[in-house]
């Protein structure tokens, strides 16, 4: 008869007894030793200084469909450029990264003197510190929260409130939402056109004839002349900001190229009569010409800034705190209960392990080959260490 051999099941039986065993053997340290790291943890925990964190909640400013958008139809040239810039798909995080910039932290730092108080001797290491105890976050209702850590409870609250009157510092500043960006835009234009009118005015008076002189060319065709010039430089305006957002094969831009063309074609069909004018009258209408072409832009471009004046007070580009920060009252950290509790389940996992690699070098030291592997492996290891 052959000898059956054993199964596995019960090698594996065998193995999980000395297992128990072994930590059976050794419970009066498993259950002692991590109470009393616990205790100790907790002990230290009151010796930490307390923590607490101030909150600040705001909602940022909101882009919305400003009035504009229902009248650029009837100033399609420079609608269209105003439309270029358009808004995030998420305007909150673009807040996150104002609060987060390092214009905001260098003025936090010298508002309330962190490089001192963090004992930092360099700013950018100061930023790293205020860093570590600010954190931003925006939600998916679009509110922002600032939560600022410190030992003293009215500077976490005075720090998270700091945050929101910096960021609104840094918005006068900026040209954020869509209003804002026209109304910048168009300023700019407006000023530029001012100049060139009045410039265009003094060399309309410098030419020293009245109006009477155009008998043949009234005024009203000379100024029609000159919107035309107008919105032919318009309509150039618009196709360069179309270039950045759409294809030239976009029904949009041919339509645009079109309009641009045709406008053109009656600007150098005006062209060709004036051709048959007397050349005494020359300089007056070249001046008047260009008069009423600057008056024609800065009459464009007033009209547009002021709308987008309205629709950046419409939009109320201002922040909106939903709560303000103040000085908590209780701690926020360190939290004694977890502490403890961490320190108890890890030492006890550290003990657990050591006492099973114990008992396998005790195991190991018993068989003669485990023992002379063992051996060898102390003394490759004081090899190692350079001992002999």
């Amino acid at each position: 008869m052959t000898d059956t051999p054993q199964p596995p099941e019960a090698e594996d039986e065998i193995s999980l007894l000395d297992l128990l065993q072994t930590i059976v053997d050794n419970l009066r340290l498993l259950i002692i030793g991590p109470l009393v790291v616990g205790l100790a943890a907790l002990g230290i925990s009151f010796a930490v200084t307390p923590t607490f964190t101030a909150q600040v909640a705001f909602l940022p400013p909101q882009q919305q469909q400003g009035m504009a958008a229902s009248m650029l139809a009837s100033l399609g040239a420079l609608g269209g450029l105003a439309g270029a810039a358009t808004g995030l798909k998420n305007p909150a995080d673009q807040y996150v990264a104002f609060l987060k910039s390092n214009s905001i932290e260098n003025a936090l730092i010298d508002r309330f003197k962190l490089m001192d108080r963090y004992e930092e001797e360099f700013k950018q290491d100061a930023r790293k510190t205020l860093e570590g105890k600010v954190k931003i976050a925006s939600g998916k209702d679009g509110i922002i929260t600032v939560d600022v850590d410190d030992h003293e409870p009215q500077f976490a609250a005075d720090m998270a409130n700091a945050h929101v009157e910096e960021l609104t510092k840094l918005m006068g500043r900026l040209a954020v939402t869509e209003a804002q960006q026209r109304r910048q835009f168009f300023e700019k234009q407006l000023e530029q056109s001012k100049n060139k009118l009045t410039q265009a005015e003094l060399a309309l008076r410098a030419t020293g004839v009245s109006s009477s002189v155009l008998k043949s060319n009234p005024a009203s065709a000379v100024a029609a002349v000159a919107g035309l010039q107008a919105q032919i430089t318009a309509q150039e305006v618009k196709l360069g900001a179309m270039r950045g957002y759409l294809a030239e094969t976009a029904p949009d831009f041919k339509q645009a190229l079109t309009e641009l063309a045709n406008l053109r074609a009656q600007l150098a069909k005006q062209s060709q009569q004036d051709k048959a004018d007397p050349a005494e009258q020359g300089d007056y209408v070249a001046a008047f010409r260009e008069f009423k072409y600057q008056e024609t832009l800065f009459e464009l471009f007033a009209k547009q800034f002021e709308m987008a004046k309205v629709d950046e007070a419409r939009e109320g580009a201002t922040i909106q705190v939903i709560d303000a920060a103040t000085p908590p009252e209780r701690k926020s950290k360190p939290k004694k209960a977890l502490i403890a509790i961490l320190a108890t389940l890890a030492s006890g996992f550290a003990l657990l392990l050591f006492v099973f690699v114990r008992q396998a070098m005790r195991n190991a030291s018993q068989d003669q080959e485990s023992a002379q592997k063992l051996q060898a492996l102390k003394t490759s290891w004081r090899k190692a260490l350079g001992r002999s």
